[in-house]
């Protein structure tokens, strides 16, 4: 019989009746304690919560009223889901990040058909770029979508790794500076060329699309030149497709177009050339908001993170969730804590801050193991 032991002395317990409400009680033969067998339902109800949460389900379907069912999972929404850290180097990673409105978003890492780490942030600086790296270690290529401070925290925090400009992102631009239905003929050639970007698939695709772009360069440049006065300053005619140019430029200048092209050469197979792997995880993340519409934004932010969470490699079980995840009191608690360590014994104020960086809170030691 499965009997549970004393918490007082650890000797098996004897049944010893019932309580008013008919539940067993159990006695202690050694030391005389008694008490009652309580059932853990929390790892059964976060499964069932994520259950939901990861469905197209509205909580009408789950027959339960709305204040019942938020009041019975308020505490679920405290809890906090890390990424787990493995070490494991992936060839590719692809990153992007899907905003929740102004001034939030959540930054993701993609490789190898599985979500390997996410950041929330304010905004897509370099600092915030860079803490979402330093959880995963470099890979060969990383392919992106040319978000702001990217460039700067990849050549900060890996170095050594080749930056992929996704291309499809690339030719978004230039329709945007040609519009779909340019009305010059330089606007028109380029848009066609852009739209070729698709299509290179190896060197000598690169090679004709570079040839073909430097002839339209050379073609138009003095038409780029024609310049206007406004009021009473010199303003270039065709910005816009002059803004187009100075994208592409770059691009070639950095080596970042046609990476995957280079990296097939000296790596050999094929490499990506766009960010399609993490588009789709953004697709299905705005699926899930979309169902769940509603949500404040905490339970936003941290919804994806438990989407995220249960697409990693190999997600713990519930019960092991409930253990090693931090909860907004853990967070409290830090705040605390650094609050308590910062005052100096003379009672001035500090010369350096000392507050917590939420960058730091996205990797603590102890939940990477």
């Amino acid at each position: 019989m499965n009997r549970p032991t004393c918490g007082t002395c650890g000797a098996k317990m004897k049944r010893n009746g019932t309580t008013k409400a008919g539940t067993r009680r159990w006695r202690c033969p050694k030391c005389g304690a008694s008490s009652v067998r309580k059932h853990d339902n929390a790892a059964k109800a976060l499964g069932s919560f994520l259950r939901w949460l990861l469905s197209k389900d509205a909580i009408a379907d789950l027959k339960v009223s709305r204040t019942t069912f938020w009041r019975k999972t308020a505490w679920i929404w405290r809890i906090w889901p890390i990424a787990p850290f493995t070490g494991e180097v992936h060839d590719v990673v692809f990153l992007d990040g899907i905003w929740l409105r102004r001034k939030a978003v959540v930054l993701i890492a993609v490789a190898d058909g599985h979500v390997v780490a996410w950041h929330l942030a304010r905004t897509e600086c370099a600092s915030a770029w860079a803490a979402l790296m330093l959880r995963v270690p470099a890979p060969k290529m990383a392919v992106c979508d040319g978000s702001p401070g990217f460039a700067k925290a990849a050549a900060a925090v890996w170095p050594e790794t080749r930056i992929q400009r996704c291309t499809f992102h690339v030719a978004a631009q230039v329709r945007r500076c040609t519009t779909l239905r340019p009305r010059l003929e330089a606007g028109i050639e380029l848009l066609g060329i852009a739209n070729k970007l698709a299509d290179v698939r190896d060197a000598d695709g690169a090679t004709a699309w570079l040839l073909e772009y430097n002839a339209w360069c050379v073609k138009w440049e003095s038409f780029l030149r024609e310049y206007t006065f406004k009021e009473g300053r010199r303003v270039y005619a065709h910005e816009r497709l002059r803004k187009a140019r100075r994208i592409l430029n770059k691009l070639v200048r950095d080596g970042t177009l046609f990476a995957f092209v280079e990296m097939g050469q000296e790596h050999g197979g094929a490499w990506p050339s766009t960010n399609n792997a993490v588009e789709s995880v953004n697709a299905r993340l705005r699926d899930m908001l979309r169902h769940h519409r509603g949500l404040p934004l905490l339970h936003r932010a941290k919804a994806i993170f438990w989407w995220c969470y249960a697409h990693t490699e190999s997600p713990l079980p519930a019960a092991e969730i409930l253990r090693v995840m931090p909860t907004d009191d853990d967070v409290d608690g830090l705040f605390a804590a650094v609050s308590s360590e910062s005052k100096r014994e003379d009672g001035a104020p500090d010369e350096h801050g000392t507050g917590i960086v939420w960058e730091e809170f996205h990797m603590p030691t102890r939940y990477r193991q």
